[in-house]
């Protein structure tokens, strides 16, 4: 029976190596864009606070509006 050939073994435990390589930087791409996400949001957060309140306060006026014209003023 033949031995195990060393060039082979170390094939092996290139491939094994760049297997873990190309996972490792597939995690990091995903980090990455989740980071890039977050950061998004955390820049869009300030305005979309306004918006919301605009929103309300356009919404109490239109009630008050609405109201008043009930009451027939």
């Amino acid at each position: 029976m033949s031995a195990t050939n060393p060039i082979d073994e170390n094939t092996i435990a290139i491939r094994r190596m760049l297997a873990e390589s190309d996972k490792f930087a597939a995690e990091q791409r995903k980090l990455g864009a989740e980071a890039d996400k977050l950061m998004r949001d955390r820049q869009l957060a300030p305005w979309q606070v306004a918006i919301s309140g605009m929103t309300a306060g356009a919404a109490l006026f239109a009630a008050g509006a609405a109201f008043m014209r009930f009451l027939g003023h």
